[in-house]
């Protein structure tokens, strides 16, 4: 891994971590003013930074997640990380756990020079293996 993929990596531990925490300070300072979370699915939801910032302290928990087969890519500014995700939280009392996929944007302040998270995307995983091999045959670069 390079240094710069592992500095967003580190990012995106740090953020897990104060979202286990429920540490709002801590992703209050991480997050964009324009931060949107971006719930995928047959029925998507959008949070706000102030809503999710409340749900992430209050009635959306993160319990335990791991990162696998990440994607880290610079785009001047801009950062995106992508991974596949084993979580267990709750929403609320009801449990909320499985295979997820994130991707993050982040972009790095002009003046302040900090990264910060704009964007993150989350959705169920694909459940079918085949599709990623069928996808992966399609490769022109082998």
């Amino acid at each position: 891994m390079d240094e710069f993929a592992a500095e967003i990596e580190s990012l995106e531990h740090l953020w897990a971590r104060a979202w286990m925490n429920r540490d709002r300070a801590v992703m209050k300072g991480m997050a964009s003013r324009d931060f949107v979370f971006l719930l995928g699915g047959k029925v998507s939801a959008v949070l706000d930074r102030p809503s999710w910032l409340d749900a992430a302290t209050s009635r959306l928990a993160c319990e335990q997640y791991q990162f696998h087969d990440i994607y880290v890519r610079q785009h001047k500014r801009c950062a995106v990380f992508a991974a596949r995700m084993s979580f267990e939280g709750k929403i609320g009392r009801a449990p909320w756990k499985g295979e997820l996929w994130l991707t993050d944007l982040w972009k790095r302040g002009r003046i302040r020079r900090t990264w910060q998270l704009v964007e993150r995307i989350v959705s169920r995983a694909e459940s079918d293996p085949e599709l990623g091999a069928q996808v992966t045959s399609m490769q022109l670069w082998k």
